[in-house]
């Protein structure tokens, strides 16, 4: 006799069986409108299909960049000692891309018979269809592997020179060097995915829908894979050393721990695979999200759908361009102002230069929309005289409540950083009353004050992202 549980189960396991025989559309079945057919006169009558050609071009620059700089950090000078261990440290992470390889294959392999299930049985899709959303989710895969394969070699080629610069003694030099590499990482990844789109909007727009989902599908199950294992790797990893040094009584970071190599991995598993995989498949995500909302919202309205989705791909490849203004804005400014100076914030530059890359891209946000939606309007059905028509009504308030739209999130995107420090940073009075409850209280009280610190910062930060987003939602109800 079944338990009422497990009745429970197997009725919520047909319920849900029943409602996928039912289900008839789903984002594979979007259709993208012709972009060509869109003229923007804001600048010059270019088409849509010309503005996305552009946009391959700012991604091919954003990827140079990011190979540029990998090659000029490896061009950097380095102690040899110091590149052997660095060298050792990517010979063990390469070990451990390898095994996430190996379990991504092992994993891609269940979620295809699933997607093939879906697809081709309960959907009725053809062979050709569901090929080709088995294709793409190996390509979302591979993005997001292929990210996280880049991130984490520049950053054992980095670390290394990094240390050889400090001898130096050139503080800002040497915060220069993991500066510049977090910079590819992020413009590679940015732009490689952004290709990827704009390739499928362009070259296979008939076949939009099921390439979105498969690549969505894909880059989600590598960046969830990554992100959670790198997580893991890294506490074990980490802990295998400490116990280590504890056992041999051995002093931190001693090189005759082997664990340091370890725990040196685990550090590179669970703080740049992971991020890096995870920060392509929201890009990616988010991307997909979008146009499947627009094309499924606006099917009736081919033209408005094709404008505002050219609009989203503009925006985004602009990022690419006030990114890369913005870093040599702050490396001038920065390398003026601490250039010669042996002590100073480290934490400063790179505050600077997020501020700086959210004022820029917060104006030409405004500016570009405005080019692009400034004389929006989107055709209304009339009747006059009781003979139907069409009527473009005028949509001038459009553009810039976009602009303040997405100049919320970048705004969050500044501020979320600022909160953060106020929780962790070294001169942060949270950080020194953790310290002193280390000193006085033990254990006990120590963990009692990193969680009061840990729930402000939460609260804190969460009241921000509300508050933005209440302001986002106010703007949008313009009428």
């Amino acid at each position: 006799m079944a338990t009422k549980p497990v009745k429970i189960a197997i009725i919520v396991l047909c319920s849900l069986f029943v409602l996928a025989l039912q289900s008839v559309a789903s984002e594979a079945d979007i259709h993208i409108p012709d972009l060509n057919a869109v003229k923007f006169d804001g600048l010059g009558g270019i088409s849509g299909t010309a503005l996305m050609y552009l946009g391959i071009l700012i991604c091919a620059i954003g990827a140079a960049f990011g190979l540029v700089q990998y090659v000029q950090t490896k061009n950097l000078p380095v102690h040899s000692s110091m590149a052997s261990v660095s060298h050792t440290i990517w010979e063990t992470c390469k070990t451990y891309l390898f095994t996430q390889g190996k379990f991504l294959a092992i994993l891609w392999c269940l979620i295809a018979a699933c997607m093939v299930y879906y697809f081709g049985v309960l959907q009725h899709n053809s062979a050709g269809h569901v090929i080709l959303v088995l294709l793409c989710s190996i390509l979302g895969i591979l993005g997001s592997y292929g990210v996280a394969w880049f991130g984490i070699r520049i950053n054992t080629v980095a670390n290394s020179r990094t240390a050889f610069s400090a001898l130096k003694g050139n503080p800002f030099a040497t915060l220069c060097i993991p500066l510049r590499s977090g910079m590819s990482v992020g413009l590679l990844l940015v732009a490689v995915e952004l290709f990827f789109m704009i390739c499928i909007l362009v070259f296979l727009k008939d076949l939009a829908g099921p390439c979105f989902i498969g690549f969505a599908i894909g880059e989600s199950l590598g960046a969830s894979v990554l992100r959670i294992c790198g997580g893991i790797f890294t506490k074990i990893a980490d802990i295998g050393s400490d116990l280590m040094k504890i056992v041999f009584k051995l002093p931190e970071d001693d090189p005759k721990n082997p664990g340091v190599i370890a725990d040196c991995t685990g550090d590179n598993a669970g703080d740049s695979v992971g991020p890096t995989a995870d920060g392509f498949e929201t890009y990616g995500v988010t991307g997909v999200a979008l146009i499947a909302f627009l094309a499924l919202a606006l099917a009736a309205n081919p033209t408005t759908c094709a404008t505002l989705i050219i609009w989203l791909f503009v925006m985004r490849a602009l990022m690419i361009v006030t990114s890369l203004v913005s870093y040599f804005a702050n490396e001038i400014f920065s390398k003026a102002k601490y250039g010669h100076q042996k002590d100073f914030d480290f934490e400063a530059p790179l505050t600077h230069l997020v501020w700086i890359t959210s004022a820029v891209s917060i104006g030409i946000t405004f500016v570009a929309s405005k080019l692009l939606l400034g004389d929006f309007a989107v055709p209304m059905k009339t009747s006059v005289e009781g003979v139907a028509g069409f009527t473009n009504i005028a949509q001038p308030d459009l553009w810039w409540v976009l602009s303040v739209i997405i100049s919320c999130g970048t705004v969050a995107g500044a501020l979320i950083p600022e909160f953060t420090k106020v929780f962790v940073s070294t001169t942060s009075r949270h950080v020194r009353e953790v310290t002193n409850c280390s000193k006085h209280g033990g254990a006990s009280l120590n963990i009692l004050s990193g969680f009061v610190a840990g729930n402000f910062s939460a609260f804190w930060m969460g009241l921000c992202i509300m508050l933005l987003m209440f302001a986002s939602y106010h703007f949008s109800q313009n009428p």
